[in-house]
């Protein structure tokens, strides 16, 4: 019965149903502002730990040629560009990629190539320069054809594919479950998740390693006030009775710690990585 489960029509069909239940909630338009984008970078960098993991934990040598989809302000692009050859992101928020531009003059990065596009619209023959010894998109398979994407992966890179991802329901799933009726008046619905993509994988005849891992990733914000006009975009509050509903949630939800307000977060996340030469091209 397994076998005629088309998995990638599950994947759009999860996408879809997540993207009906909070239109205009597009992380290019969450993050397109240059203020958002610079708390994402100083977020990332309170989990440097993780950060360093991932860069060490890629086969990654002074000659490598990194792809880096969805890269957001160069939390990974940067230091990858420490240690490879060149390093290619992908990032279609503007206000990431300001950051990201930011970044690499602050930490006197030249070798990072910046393309302004949705993986689902780049061109590999007039926007990248393939192939890639590594490509990896971390926390960024918002694609509705994810078997396209991967396809596209495939097609840019001679070795490696990184991809990371959620495995189960997240915080901001719970967070958003609890909010989006009081808020919108409709149920919120979560993205698919790795079950569904390693099944995608599996249909693609590409059996990838898998690695899960939980990440603590705690928010802080220094008052009640910036808690409330840092989560109001993400959850579409726009009018004051919208906003009100959104300060209560937090007075419940934000923990005093130090003089701060910490709003926990949890979740567990899966590495899931294969060799191209090890299956051959698609």
């Amino acid at each position: 019965m397994i076998n005629h489960i088309d998995w990638n029509e599950v994947w759009m069909s999860q996408m879809t149903a997540n993207r009906e239940s909070s239109p205009g909630r597009d992380c290019v338009r969450i993050w397109e502002s240059r203020e958002s984008a610079l708390r994402f970078w100083d977020m990332c960098r309170q989990e440097r730990s993780r950060i360093d993991q991932t860069v060490w934990e890629t086969e990654i040598t002074p000659k490598s040629r990194v792809l880096d989809i969805g890269a957001g302000p160069g939390t990974l692009a940067i230091p990858f560009s420490e240690k490879a050859l060149e390093v290619t992101a992908v990032e279609p928020a503007d206000g990431m990629c300001s950051v990201m531009r930011e970044k690499m003059a602050e930490f006197g990065r030249e070798n990072i190539t910046i393309v302004e596009k949705r993986w689902e619209d780049v061109d590999i023959k007039s926007d990248l320069n393939p192939p890639y010894d590594i490509v990896i998109a971390s926390f960024s398979l918002g694609m509705q054809d994810i078997r396209a994407a991967i396809e596209k992966m495939m097609q840019a890179t001679s070795r490696f594919v990184y991809l990371y991802h959620f495995a189960g329901e997240t915080s901001w799933d719970r967070q958003w479950q609890v909010l989006w009726p009081r808020l919108h008046g409709r149920d919120y619905q979560p993205g698919p998740k790795c079950d569904v993509l390693y099944n995608v994988l599996y249909q693609m005849g590409i059996y990838p390693h898998v690695r899960p891992f939980r990440l603590e990733h705690s928010q802080r914000y220094s008052t009640l006030d910036e808690a409330v006009a840092t989560l109001a975009p993400q959850a579409q509050a726009r009018t004051d009775e919208q906003r009100a509903i959104l300060r209560e949630y937090l007075v419940g939800a934000l923990r005093e710690e130090d003089g701060a307000f910490l709003l926990p977060g949890s979740s567990m996340r899966v590495k899931i990585w294969w060799d191209k030469q090890e299956i051959g091209g698609i």
